[in-house]
């Protein structure tokens, strides 16, 4: 009779747990921030991602391009931001945005740089509910002394 109690017990608490537990995410969206420390327009070798920096998943409304959800982010110490969204956003057009940079030398928004698109719908193809966003960069004030040679390497330091 004990061991009855036992197991309605359990069983109990089991399917208690699973119903407070938190819901599971429709779209986990994850992406990196950056410093472009040689303010060449892309990620190098002398690349710097940032902890701390602030990111906005945005999506609007198709035919409307009202706001319908946002969602803040911030990266950890390796520069990812992961933001998990409930719901198809199938009639959205979604985007992560840079919001604000944490290093005072490296806050100026790289052109290009400063969003990503996102397809946040069930009916994409995409076997996983995980959604990758481009990397988004800020340009640091003055490039690193490595620079010129590093950029020379990728044979952007000369037009000649």
């Amino acid at each position: 009779m004990a061991k009855l109690h036992a197991v309605v017990a359990a069983l109990f608490f089991a399917l208690a747990g699973s119903t407070f537990a938190a819901p599971v995410p429709d779209f986990v969206v994850e992406g990196r921030v950056y410093c472009d420390t040689c303010r060449a327009g892309f990620e190098t070798s002398a690349t710097e991602y940032i902890e701390g920096a602030k990111v906005r998943l945005e999506c609007k409304h198709f035919a409307t391009g009202a706001v319908e959800h946002a969602v803040e982010g911030v990266t950890d110490k390796t520069g990812t931001y992961k933001i998990a969204l409930t719901d198809n956003h199938e009639e959205e057009i979604c985007e992560v945005v840079l919001v604000d940079s944490p290093l005072a030398g490296c806050s100026e928004v790289t052109p290009g740089r400063e969003r990503a698109r996102v397809l946040l719908t069930q009916d994409s193809g995409i076997a996983t509910n995980v959604r990758y966003a481009n990397p988004l960069g800020f340009l640091k004030e003055q490039p690193l002394p490595v620079c010129g040679t590093l950029l020379q390497q990728y044979a952007l330091g000369d037009d000649e």
